[in-house]
Formats: C-alpha cells, sequence, structure tokens
C-alpha cells in the first residue's frame, strides 16, 4: 500500500502504541483518525501532533469501543470527515483480571467489531477500495500466561480471529487485508496495571513473577510496535500472518504449519 495520503482509524490512540501509530502514519503522509475513552489525553495527544503536522490531517473522536454505537459513529465520523477509510488499526486494550468481562469485552469483542466496521467501509463489494486491517494481540496470544489467563485468552482470540477472517476476505474477493501484531511487554500504561489490585484481582499476588518474566523478555518501546505497523502497511504480500516484535529478535512473522487444502483433507 502506497501510504501517502492514506485514512487510516486507531482506537485507543491517545497514548502508549495507538500514540506511536498515529505519530509512524502522519509521518508516512496519511491522516489519521484517532479514537480513545480518554478524552483528555486525546485531545492533548491532537494538539501534540498539530505542532508536527497539519492540523487538518487528524480528528479526534472521544470513543469507548466496548459501546457498539459509539464505534460505529466513530468510524461514520471518520469516513465524513476524510472522504475514505483506507487503514483501521483496532489497537485498544485492557488488562483487567478481576472484571475479567471488561477484558474480553474490548480486547476480543471491540476488535471484532471494529474488523466488521472496516470492511462494511472497505470492502469493493460494497464499493470500497480496499485497504488493511491491523488487530493488535500480543506475544500472550500465543503462549499461555498463568498470571493473566483472561487477557491471554482474549490475545489468542484476536489472533484467531484475525487469522480466519483474513482467510474469509480472500476468498470473498473483499480487497482487504487483515493481520495482527504480537508484542512482548511494551512500555505503556497496561504494563503499569499489573501493580493494581483492581486490575489484577486474584492474581495481584503473582506481580513480582510477572516483572520476573519482564526482566527475562526485555521491554519494548512504541515506536518499534509503529515500525512493525508501517511495514504490514507497505507489503502488500502480507495477509493472514501474526507478526511477532521481541527485544531479542526485533520484528519477525510466527511460523505455523502449512493448512491442509481441501484435496489433502484426511
Amino acid at each position: 500500500m502506497h501510504l501517502k495520503d492514506s485514512v487510516a482509524l486507531v482506537t485507543g490512540a491517545a497514548q502508549g502504541i495507538g500514540r506511536a501509530f498515529a505519530q509512524a502514519l502522519l509521518e508516512k503522509g496519511c491522516k489519521v483518525a484517532l479514537l480513545d475513552l480518554n478524552e483528555e489525553v486525546g485531545k492533548a495527544s491532537k494538539d501534540a501532533l498539530d505542532k508536527q503536522f497539519d492540523a487538518q490531517r487528524t480528528i479526534f473522536v472521544h470513543c469507548d469501543v466496548s459501546n457498539e454505537e459509539q464505534l460505529k459513529d466513530a468510524f461514520k465520523k471518520a469516513v465524513q470527515h476524510f472522504g475514505k477509510l483506507d487503514i483501521v488499526v483496532n489497537n485498544a486494550g485492557v488488562n483487567n483480571e478481576k472484571n475479567w468481562e471488561v477484558t474480553v469485552q474490548i480486547n476480543l469483542i471491540s476488535v471484532i467489531r471494529g474488523t466488521y466496521i472496516g470492511l462494511d467501509y472497505m470492502k469493493t463489494e460494497n464499493g470500497g477500495s480496499g485497504g488493511v486491517i491491523v488487530n493488535i494481540s500480543s506475544l500472550a496470544g500465543l503462549i499461555p500466561v498463568s498470571q493473566q489467563p483472561v487477557y491471554s485468552a482474549s490475545k489468542h482470540g484476536v489472533v484467531g480471529f484475525t487469522r480466519s477472517i483474513a482467510m474469509t476476505s480472500t476468498a470473498g474477493k473483499y480487497g482487504v487485508r487483515i493481520n495482527a501484531i504480537c508484542p512482548a511487554f511494551v512500555n505503556t500504561p497496561i504494563l503499569q496495571s499489573i501493580d493494581n489490585e483492581e486490575n489484577m484481582g486474584q492474581y495481584s499476588v503473582y506481580k513480582e513473577e510477572i516483572k520476573d518474566l519482564m526482566k527475562l523478555y526485555g521491554i519494548l518501546d512504541p515506536p518499534i510496535i509503529a515500525e512493525g505497523l508501517i511495514k504490514i502497511l507497505e507489503d502488500d504480500t502480507l495477509n493472514g500472518q501474526v507478526m511477532k516484535i521481541t527485544t531479542k529478535q526485533g520484528i519477525h512473522f510466527h511460523e505455523y504449519a502449512p493448512l491442509l487444502s481441501q484435496s489433502q483433507k484426511p
């Protein structure tokens, strides 16, 4: 994809990885709709970006991604403002093992919904011009995490959904590539939430073990995750791929055994 003048929508864009995504997309010449629940931080992020880029290239939309109508309305506002939609980055996420339904709602259900809404606007059979959807999972979506079972489950769901809907997109000739990014530990507010009992619930007693895992895996900075996003967007051969980003191996892709074709089925 040629990124200059493309229109991107990023959820959870006010800070952390989402903020780095917005920065990287703008540097590539995109126009960006920044969606976030935190209105104060979201507006501050837009103001900061406006000092670097033309203010007309961004809009901030206050949005609770777990609210179906708010999410649909945010997409509508972005398309009405910029006239089209080329890129969707379903990035918003939380860590909440105590109120685990919230984690499933935001980390998985909202990603599924954001993907479907994006497809409604972008797929060629609806008159769209195609595009790219990138769903943000985690390394916890590829391996078990005993101290965060629901977070891990939600992120596994993102990987499974992304790989499956990418196959659907190919079969249906939607013209939309769909991929996932699975970073290891990243220096974001979510990382800091492991210290809070209201986030970790019964698993707060294991926070020191999680910190030991951070020392083992290392902690990434958001810009390298944004580098991975740009790679996915610009490489038109990538669809249904799961990008992993770690301190030791950098940006690389998860390898799966080849899927059986219809003729190879046992």
